[in-house]
């Protein structure tokens, strides 16, 4: 019996961000020859007091946004005539929305910020809560998204040694592979010195040894999906200090950063580590978060 393929989704809402990520994910669809889920999340909002004006019916607001979707789906399949495109408007919030889509697509897309969102905010509100709470990969594309490669497509990966960083090195070189691009495998590690005002330290550590085992468990961390994609160029970046700030700082240059939704030390409370939370906030490409 043959098994549909499970589609990459994505939250559209007619927002610059929206029609950005729209694209990515057609292309990333196109690629994996999955089907392409456009979905919209139709919320009704009851307003109490009287409003002024011509009421319009629930249903021809909801005809006209279905219509509004399908003409989307249009212009898509001129760009992509062989992808297999469905459209959904659903009830409820967009993040419940698309959480509950999440259940049962491989991957979902979204703009970094919607109609509605305050100006100021990198990030919005329907980002953080799908990316935190998903059952899948979540790419978040900012509306300005543009390739960064200057040597071809770079992917950069967090690698900390955790079962995230390991799904995340998955996902990485799956998503190098189909777009022929290189993995830049970064791990940042931070110095043992307990250093006072005046310089002094309790600890003395041998630097060049630190290096050697960071970079040996990045090796060992990247070796089977290295093997698996044997066609994939990747190199290691070893950074000290800061890892989200590694990250952010790659990402100027990156086409994709993919981060673990959780790493090593963080507490087991939390959906979202520190590190994917703050590369989320401030990163300057597209950012794949993998659970």
């Amino acid at each position: 019996m043959s098994t549909q393929p499970t589609p990459i989704v994505i939250g559209y809402d007619g927002s610059p961000g929206s029609l950005s990520a729209l694209n990515w994910a057609a292309a990333a669809a196109d690629r994996a020859m999955a089907p392409l889920q456009i979905v919209e999340a139709f919320e009704i909002v009851i307003i109490t007091r009287p409003s002024p004006g011509k009421v319009v019916p629930l249903e021809a607001i909801r005809a006209a946004r279905q219509q509004g979707l399908d003409e989307v789906a249009a212009g898509i399949r001129e760009q992509h005539p062989g992808l297999r495109i469905e459209t959904s408007l659903l009830g409820g919030s967009a993040p419940k929305t698309l959480i509950d889509a999440s259940r049962d697509a491989r991957l979902v897309v979204l703009g970094s910020r919607g109609l509605g969102g305050w100006s100021g905010l990198l990030v919005g509100s329907v980002a953080v809560q799908v990316t935190a709470h998903a059952d899948c990969p979540v790419v978040v594309i900012p509306h300005d998204e543009q390739p960064h490669g200057q040597d071809g497509p770079t992917i950069v990966v967090g690698v900390d040694g955790s079962k995230a960083s390991a799904k995340a090195i998955d996902f990485a070189f799956d998503q190098a592979d189909s777009l022929h691009a290189q993995v830049v495998a970064v791990h940042a590690w931070t110095s043992p010195f307990l250093t006072y005002a005046d310089g002094a330290s309790m600890l003395q550590f041998d630097e060049e040894k630190v290096r050697e085992e960071s970079r040996l468990l990045v090796a060992e961390s990247v070796a089977g999906a290295a093997a698996d994609h044997p066609d994939v160029k990747w190199t290691t970046e070893l950074v000290p200090g800061s890892a989200a700030q590694a990250l952010v700082r790659r990402s100027e240059s990156a086409d994709l950063v993919v981060v673990g939704s959780r790493g090593r030390g963080g507490f087991s409370g939390l959906v979202l580590g520190s590190v994917s939370q703050s590369v989320l906030h401030h990163v300057h490409s597209p950012i794949a978060v993998v659970h």
